[in-house]
């Protein structure tokens, strides 16, 4: 069985988030970023501040690009919370608990 885990620290954010109606092994990796950009979006950050520090971007490099990232990063995270969950519930490869 293939288990991937959580990258701690986020790991590199791709362009783009998944769109698909699975999780991606890129989902599984980036769990804990959905969550902590959920969480700064909850508390009240600003855009900027959640593109550099959550999905790890310099804001005025790329406009166009930490947007794109921004959207798709934090749709994907909805889509995690109100239905992605329940296929993670029964995904073989996410990690466990021993």
């Amino acid at each position: 069985m293939k288990v991937v885990r959580p990258d701690v620290d986020g790991g590199p954010v791709a362009d783009a988030a998944p769109s698909a109606l699975e999780i991606t092994d890129y989902d599984r990796r980036h769990l804990i970023t959905y969550l902590r950009l959920l969480d700064a979006v909850r508390d009240g950050a600003d855009e900027e501040t959640i593109v550099r520090d959550v999905l790890k971007l310099e804001p005025g490099t790329s406009p166009e690009r930490t947007e794109r990232a921004y959207s798709s990063h934090l749709a994907r995270a909805k889509w995690m919370t109100q239905q992605g969950y329940h296929l993670l519930l029964n995904d073989p490869d996410a990690p466990r608990r021993t």
